[in-house]
């Protein structure tokens, strides 16, 4: 089946020894198979973390049999394609270090999670310094710095070029920048939105000064890779003021600690505990197999870093990315509205992330295009009421299509 997709994926930035790699390792780490789901076949700076929403089936009162995705106690687990970035020094637009490498890697992400050592234990080029002595803040600019003069780097040496060409009309700015950068994954929606956010004269491009085109490029790189930052090393006395900080400066922050995460994980994965990711306690399921310094370890994590943050940071992170900075919406579509399954019997077997603004008759094209094609109307299943291609999702919609080929 020819299934169209409007899978996001995340990158995961940061400078080395921030815990970069360990929340990789913990987001992508989940102790079941759930067997056919997208990405299956995954590079090696890939993997798959997962979302987490309440599933429909508590309150529809049915069993489900997930297809694409899991469902634990009542929680969907959808699989979501994550980037592990190569780690970043200063210059790297200029090609320090693994630069190259890492912007290549970003080109391919639609939004970003920055691990952040939040404790300030690490300077400017991932060396271990004295705990509270580096300025986190310097590590957000940084990156954005970075990002927005490799933007600047493909986009100057043809500026002069582009700016005559609008100005003799032959063709418009946003037209002429969404063919110069679309290989980086930038969208006309995103150049729009982003020239309407200056105000530059648009229709004098041949007088911005260098300046002004990164001033542009800078708003741009924030439209068009949205960033999170995950506080990491929350634990850590000095940590909790710098949150602080991050957040007064208006950034989207979320304390974290990925090295419990990763630990809980691995304690899930033994089937030493019972611990669905983001869930804020975890119960210890086989204390003969634990070792005293085990417990001590997981009591640490449990008062210390659950009850005290509500989860350790890094299911909360990974959902208010896609969530929130890509404003997804998850939505189940069924094929029999009275039994909620497939053709094949299975109760609620997919649930399909899309962009906030996709309608009924968008979602039967991303299933099928045969169904987009034929789509005659859609029945919202709660409301038991028919709805019309223009109708926008909502999460956690439960919809049927109803198509000529359906009928037929």
């Amino acid at each position: 089946m020819s299934v169209k997709s409007y899978s996001k994926k995340l990158g995961i930035v940061g400078k080395p020894n921030t815990g970069k790699s360990t929340f990789f390792s913990a987001a992508t780490l989940i102790p079941v198979d759930i067997g056919n789901y997208p990405f299956t076949t995954i590079k090696p700076n890939r993997g798959i973390g997962y979302l987490r929403t309440p599933c429909v089936h508590t309150e529809f009162n049915v069993e489900d049999n997930p297809k694409n995705s899991l469902c634990l106690d009542g929680i969907r687990l959808v699989p979501v394609e994550l980037i592990d970035v190569a780690g970043l020094v200063p210059g790297a637009w200029k090609g320090r270090g693994l630069g190259n490498q890492f912007l290549d890697e970003i080109r391919r992400a639609d939004a970003l999670l920055h691990i952040v050592d939040v404790s300030g234990s690490t300077d400017c080029e991932g060396k271990i310094c004295k705990q509270g002595e580096h300025d986190p803040l310097e590590d957000v600019k940084f990156l954005e710095t970075e990002i927005t003069m490799w933007m600047n780097q493909i986009l100057k040496k043809d500026w002069s070029k582009l700016a005559r060409i609008v100005e003799s009309g032959r063709e418009d700015m946003i037209s002429l920048l969404e063919s110069r950068l679309s290989g980086l994954c930038i969208k006309r929606f995103h150049i729009i939105e982003s020239l309407r956010k200056t105000d530059l004269n648009m229709d004098k491009p041949t007088l911005w000064n260098d300046e002004d085109v990164i001033k542009f490029l800078d708003i741009l790189r924030s439209v068009s890779k949205p960033t999170l930052i995950a506080a990491n090393k929350i634990d850590l006395p000095t940590a909790e003021e710098n949150v602080e900080r991050l957040k007064e400066s208006g950034y989207t922050v979320v304390p974290c600690s990925a090295e419990a995460e990763l630990a809980l994980r691995r304690a899930g994965e033994k089937g030493l505990i019972d611990y669905t990711p983001g869930d804020c306690r975890l119960n210890v399921t086989n204390s003969d197999k634990l070792n005293e310094a085990q417990k001590r370890a997981l009591n640490v994590i449990q008062e210390q870093i659950l009850f005290k943050f509500g989860s350790t940071g890094v299911q909360e992170a990974i959902n208010t990315a896609f969530f929130e900075l890509l404003q997804m919406v998850a939505v189940y579509p069924v094929e029999d509205s009275e039994h909620l399954s497939d053709h094949k019997g299975r109760v609620l077997p997919d649930v399909y992330l899309v962009p906030y603004g996709t309608t009924a008759r968008q979602l039967a094209y991303i299933i099928h295009t045969e169904l987009g094609d034929s789509f005659i109307h859609a029945i919202d299943i709660r409301g038991k009421n028919r709805i019309g291609e223009d109708y926008v999702l909502k999460d956690r919609d439960v919809v049927s299509i109803v198509s000529a080929k359906k009928r037929g």
